[in-house]
């Protein structure tokens, strides 16, 4: 199978996360105006009925190219992650809907250099694709005593392209 990477946009990601990107008028002028503050961006859930918190932690990832060949998928049961681009550099968002308990139906979405994304607890969702060195995200995500992490090797890998 292959698909084609779409341009990231809230709508369209709406069913796995969010977008997080400073666009349109923000939300509060703060800090004497020098300051626009984009309120709120992410739904975070760290599953603080089992315990977990939120932590932020900095991954450092190969660069990939496409078309891109995604064999593996996976999900945080536990809790939300947010990825925050540390360098003005697009990356690919590969993500599919649950289909009873199993990845469903994959789709892909490039950022454009500007917007970090924040996938929802339970989402499936491929590894971290940077496209450009340096592959450097501050991450939020949920710090626990109990699994977050759920893996399935695809039996069909799919590519990716533009």
């Amino acid at each position: 199978m292959q698909i084609k990477a779409e341009p990231l946009t809230p709508e369209a990601f709406a069913p796995f996360g969010d977008v997080l990107e400073a666009s349109g008028a923000p939300d509060k002028i703060i800090n004497a105006g020098l300051c626009g503050r984009y309120h709120d961006r992410a739904q975070l859930d760290f599953g603080a009925e089992s315990g977990g918190r939120a932590g932020l932690s900095i991954f450092k990832a190969e660069p990939r190219t496409l078309p891109y060949l995604c064999d593996l998928l996976e999900r945080h049961p536990e809790g939300s992650q947010a990825f925050l681009p540390m360098s003005a550099d697009p990356f690919l968002v590969i993500v599919a809907p649950d289909a009873g308990g199993k990845p469903g139906t994959p789709r892909a979405f490039l950022t454009d250099g500007a917007q970090g994304i924040n996938l929802h607890r339970g989402t499936w969702h491929g590894v971290l694709t940077p496209l450009a060195a340096p592959g450097l995200f501050a991450v939020v995500d949920r710090i626990g005593e109990t699994a977050n992490l759920e893996e399935h090797p695809l039996d069909a890998p799919f590519t990716v392209t533009v």
